[in-house]
């Protein structure tokens, strides 16, 4: 028989192997910690990097540059068919008007050089902002009044500074005679740095001085507006379904295993999807909100479905017990007790949602929202883009001044989720209850 030895430690023993543990534990715990703290210290650096790339560059994409000088309303050249009609003025000579009033401010410069030198310096958008200035103000017709114009984009980038007057002519994009037209300008105060009306109430164009995110808001809330009345309803209706109707049998544990497959799909997918369903086979237009809305329904369906049954589940059982025990029917618990309880958690989840589908690009180029799109929308039937597929497009573009005005989409985008998620925060906060 094999005797066993046991050792007694002494108490101070004891103390001292259990002391040396706690040490070794301890600084395993702080190692832990210090690698955590550095984790997100790493994270926060790169999310500074990120917004300070953005706003550096997107912040002066909210201004440019106006020239202010005089311009005669003359009536009889303005408006041929003498009805103020927007027919009218659009074939009237305000073109020319812009630019006698342009070269007198300029004193008039003669010859053919100096004068095609002096039109570059306007927006090639000059007539239509003139004429739009008339339609909103046609008691000035007639009188002599100033006005402000924006400059080409090249200006723009001269008096930003990325076109040096040091660089030699030939390497430039504008001559010394245009430089010299500006610096006069500037003399004397024509020449403003403000706030761009046309990055917020403009639409696409190829100019960038001209160009503006009116046309992709627009289509971005028709979009949000169609995905958002499909997706909650029959997010909603499914979570309801399966965690207090639905029995637990194999084909709803098949039904789950999908759903939660689905909203790791890959975005693309669902616009391939789109693009072989939608377009192809039932025929409907490319390129415009209400097959866009669908698309990304179908996106976010999953998202929601999976939210809306967690909050469904958040609901005490004894809610549903007092329910039924005060003679409620199954659905008057459901529709009566638990959807309104679990509301706050179904809202929450569907504007994360919807905030998500915002971003998206990939499933909208798939279906042609990527198209150039002049006019803004105005239903979802008619074609259109979105901001996201708007700052992909501008991105593209060789002008410097596109640089600046893609990152002061992105801030107007960024701006649009986090008060999208900010208003997913606040509505938790107000309608959820404690148990």
């Amino acid at each position: 028989m094999t005797e066993t030895t046991v050792r007694v430690l002494s108490p101070q023993d004891a103390i001292d192997r259990v002391g040396a543990t706690l040490k070794r534990r301890n600084r395993s715990e702080l190692k832990f910690q210090w690698l955590g703290k550095s984790a997100i210290g790493l994270a926060l650096a790169f999310l500074v990097l990120l917004f300070a790339a953005i706003f550096s560059n997107g912040i002066p994409g909210l201004f440019q540059h106006y020239v202010t000088f005089d311009v005669t309303l003359d009536k009889a050249r303005l408006d041929p068919a003498g009805d103020m009609s927007p027919s009218s003025l659009y074939s009237g000579d305000a073109e020319a008007l812009v630019r006698e009033g342009f070269l007198a401010a300029l004193g008039n410069p003669e010859g053919r050089t100096k004068t095609r030198a002096a039109r570059g310096i306007l927006s090639s958008g000059s007539a239509q902002r003139f004429v739009d200035f008339v339609l909103d103000n046609p008691d000035a017709m007639g009188q002599t009044v100033a006005v402000k114009f924006a400059v080409d984009d090249d200006i723009d980038s001269f008096l930003r500074g990325f076109i040096k007057r040091e660089t030699p002519e030939s390497d430039r994009r504008i001559n010394d005679q245009v430089i010299a037209f500006v610096d006069k300008l500037q003399a004397d105060g024509r020449i403003s740095y403000e706030l761009s009306d046309y990055l917020f109430f403009g639409s696409a164009s190829r100019d960038a001085e001209m160009a503006g995110i009116r046309g992709a808001l627009i289509g971005s809330i028709l979009t949000l507006f169609i995905c958002v009345i499909i997706a909650f309803p029959l997010g909603v209706a499914t979570a309801v379904y399966l965690e207090e109707i639905a029995p637990k049998n194999r084909i709803t544990e098949i039904i789950e295993i999908n759903i939660n497959n689905l909203a790791a799909v890959p975005s693309v997918v669902f616009g391939i999807m789109g693009l072989a369903i939608f377009i192809v086979t039932f025929g409907m237009p490319r390129s415009i909100p209400l097959v866009g809305g669908i698309v990304l329904a179908l996106m976010t369906l999953p998202t929601i479905i999976i939210s809306s049954r967690a909050a469904i589940r958040s609901v005490p059982p004894s809610i549903r017990d007092a329910a039924l025990g005060v003679g409620a029917s199954k659905m008057q618990t459901i529709f009566h007790h638990v959807i309104p309880l679990a509301m706050p958690g179904m809202l929450t989840g569907t504007i994360i949602g919807m905030a998500q589908a915002l971003g998206e690009t990939a499933p909208l180029l798939m279906i042609g929202m990527v198209a150039f799109i002049v006019d803004v929308p105005g239903s979802v039937t008619d074609p259109g883009t979105v901001l996201p597929v708007q700052i992909f497009m501008w991105a593209d573009f060789a002008e410097r001044m596109f640089v600046q005005k893609t990152s002061a989409a992105i801030i107007v985008l960024l701006a649009f989720l986090i008060v999208m998620n900010a208003s997913a925060i606040w509505l938790r906060k107000k309608l959820e209850r404690r148990w």
